[in-house]
């Protein structure tokens, strides 16, 4: 079943100042893929990002309210399960095979654990971001 695009109405821009623009909500995969890049989830031009992980608060292209959007503690549990589905097994399978003293694994898995943390945890939060985006957690209360 193909996902309609619907208008969404944000704040007016400057440079649009009509209180009645809207702007096409893009496929939940593109919101998605958009935030996973550090875009703009809505119209993939402004930056999602003001930091590290803090989150503009709207979007310099579409003004998209970005700011209003709460992704608290998801994008953290979803790397933690990700991170972890890599590296226990890993540990579990070089201790299984190969038995090394605790200072080879400290040396190994706690550089890795971190690398990957700090890969993911921007990207997911852009991820989680375009999602909630897109099934309307940034929306003002008033409107449909």
């Amino acid at each position: 079943m193909a996902e309609t695009t619907a208008p969404v109405r944000w704040p007016p821009t400057p440079a649009d100042p009509a209180p009645d623009a809207a702007a096409p909500m893009p496929e939940m995969k593109t919101a998605m893929l958009r935030g996973l890049r550090g875009a703009c989830p809505a119209c993939g031009q402004g930056r999602l990002f003001a930091g590290f992980l803090a989150v503009s608060d709207s979007c310099s292209h579409c003004a998209a309210p970005l700011g209003r959007v709460r992704a608290d503690d998801a994008p953290p549990y979803f790397v933690i399960f990700a991170v972890g589905h890599v590296v226990v097994p890993g540990m579990l399978w070089l201790e299984k095979a190969y038995a090394p003293d605790l200072w080879v694994h400290a040396a190994i898995w706690l550089p890795m654990t971190l690398a990957m943390t700090l890969a993911l945890i921007r990207p997911v939060k852009g991820a989680t971001i375009g999602l909630m985006l897109k099934l309307g957690f940034g929306r003002d209360p008033g409107h449909p």
